[in-house]
């Protein structure tokens, strides 16, 4: 009977010590699910305004089209999937996608300069083909689709 006793105290204590370890394990998961959530809520706020700069710049003409067209979709794409798919904001994959075989940075100047004025050719006439429909777009980000800033709050 004192063995049946001993045997149960110990079953007991090493149920309790493993119920605890659960709740303890239970709570790290909880905390770090928490600490996700707030981490993917910075990251969205901070390219939200990432966004409505990127906007504001390209209607105030301190940015050019293709250029912050091509960031906009960018930025779009890891903001919101679905916004970047929406009709008013096709314009800025249609940008992307019409430059997108065109070298950067360090290829771009390795390009002669023949072939970087064709480049620049093309880059003028989407600017004249898109520009006021870019324009709409980047207008209706900042007043419609995006967050209003914290500065505006």
């Amino acid at each position: 009977m004192t063995l049946a006793i001993g045997m149960f105290v110990i079953a007991a204590l090493l149920i309790a010590a493993l119920g605890g370890y659960a709740l303890y394990l239970w709570r790290r998961v909880w905390r770090n699910e928490r600490l996700q959530v707030e981490a993917r809520a910075r990251q969205q706020t901070a390219l939200a305004e990432d966004l409505r700069i990127l906007a504001s710049s390209l209607l105030d003409g301190q940015l050019p089209l293709i250029e912050g067209a091509i960031r906009i979709k960018v930025l779009l794409d890891n903001y919101d999937i679905a916004l970047g798919q929406h009709p008013r904001c096709q314009v800025f994959q249609q940008l992307f996608d019409a430059t997108e075989q065109v070298p950067t940075h360090a290829a771009w100047k390795a390009l002669d300069k023949q072939e970087r004025r064709r480049h620049e050719a093309q880059f003028s006439a989407l600017e004249l083909q898109h520009k006021a429909e870019a324009r709409r777009s980047a207008r209706w980000l900042l007043d419609e689709a995006l967050p209003k800033s914290r500065d505006a709050a």
